[in-house]
């Protein structure tokens, strides 16, 4: 769990704190120990549907437009504080000036970077603020601010693979949904009333299907509310934390799917860690930024794996027994190990998930798209045809 610790120290002053613990107890016991002062403790709330990975709700200021900007004019030669100003002053939107303007009120007041960053935490994840921190420690910002653009680039490059091979099959779903709807709910009443005095003559099928369309013409209000009804729990469940947690686990426990997702947030953690690393961070400070990018069972694994590695054993080892790996990402670290550039082999390992997942969603959307689409044709087609079945009969026995 995390949790948000409201702190003074004698650099930072008054600062927010994000702590990875088990406890409210054990987070305060944790900053203590760092020689913070803390004068409240809070749980972070979950904010997304899948654990982070997907459906992130999104903080108002965008940390990468800022870094794209901050690397542009330091690239230009303006110093740190000068380039934070630039941004300042030009900003328009209030959420963004109000992060800059507060960024700039302790750089004022003499805290480095990292620190300022630190003490706003809605704004500048952690594993970020130890980006900077170790480029001051370099001397080589403009390097780590590139390392990120192209990190959250790529970042956002897969999430949008994956959100936009689902939009054509959902909007088959709503649309296929709303017309069965239309046709059951407005459609079937009128034509049942057209029958109801030849009800015995009908088909079995479309006598069953005239029988729900007369239930419907004399209870439509009571059929409109439970649609309403359904569609406000739906919401509420989307929105409630409770429940994401549980289509969360339930998509984990769904074979194949479970294990792509799992793939999905292996390459997530990869390369985070590949970009501390080659940023300076070492590998165990870089392993306690990245809990929060996982889901609570493979948090428990890399818990597990920080274990192995305070032990003693080689990091793609303790990696591997702890489930993190795959046989093929195993070999690729172990030759990382070897080489010496763990941090540029684990972003290799980062590509070739992203690279099996983009396989993987082509072939889903290529099989599943015509399969739905067809299964909704059959049931829009079949309620047509047996409302419809009788006036063929009827025709055929003119003739």
């Amino acid at each position: 769990m995390r949790f948000n610790l409201k702190v003074h120290s004698e650099t930072a002053g008054v600062s927010v704190l994000q702590v990875e613990a088990n406890s409210a107890e054990e987070a305060m016991r944790h900053a203590q120990s760092q020689g913070h002062m803390v004068f409240a403790a809070e749980e972070e709330k979950p904010l997304s549907l899948v654990g982070g990975s997907l459906f992130r709700r999104r903080s108002k200021f965008s940390l990468l437009l800022f870094s794209q900007q901050f690397l542009a004019l330091l690239e230009a030669g303006l110093n740190l504080v000068g380039a934070i100003e630039a941004l300042a002053e030009k900003e328009a939107a209030p959420e963004m000036k109000a992060v800059l303007t507060q960024l700039l009120d302790r750089l004022y007041a003499g805290q480095t970077c990292s620190v300022a960053m630190e003490s706003l935490p809605d704004a500048f994840p952690l594993f970020y603020v130890a980006t900077i921190r170790a480029s001051e420690r370099s001397g080589d910002m403009a390097e780590s601010l590139r390392r990120f653009v192209a990190y959250q680039s790529q970042l956002e490059g897969v999430r949008k693979k994956v959100v936009s091979a689902m939009i054509y099959p959902l909007v088959l779903l709503v649309v296929g949904s709303l017309v069965t709807l239309f046709l059951l709910g407005y459609v079937v009443p009128k034509f049942s009333k057209i029958y109801e005095d030849r009800a015995t003559d009908l088909p079995f099928l479309s006598k069953m299907l005239m029988q729900w369309g007369g239930i419907i013409s004399h209870h439509g209000t009571e059929f409109m509310t439970a649609i309403v009804v359904t569609v406000i729990l739906i919401i509420w469940g989307a929105m409630h934390p409770s429940v994401r947690r549980w289509l969360w686990r339930s998509l984990w426990a769904t074979p194949g799917i479970g294990e792509k997702l799992k793939l999905y947030q292996l390459a997530r953690l990869y390369r985070t860690l590949g970009m501390l690393l080659r940023g300076g961070t070492t590998i165990v400070g870089a392993l306690e930024l990245v809990p929060g990018l996982l889901s609570p069972s493979l948090r428990l694994q890399l818990k597990q794996g920080m274990l192995l590695i305070s032990e003693g054993r080689a990091l793609s080892e303790s990696l591997y027994v702890a489930g993190l790996t795959t046989s093929v990402s195993y070999r690729m670290l172990c030759v990382g190990e070897q080489s010496g550039r763990m941090g540029e082999m684990m972003e290799r390992v980062a590509a070739f998930y992203d690279d099996e997942i983009a396989r993987w969603i082509d072939v889903f959307t290529k099989v599943f798209e015509p399969v739905l689409m067809a299964l909704i044709g059959v049931m829009v087609g079949g309620v047509v045809i047996l409302m419809y079945l009788p006036i063929f009969e009827l025709a055929g026995n003119i003739q």
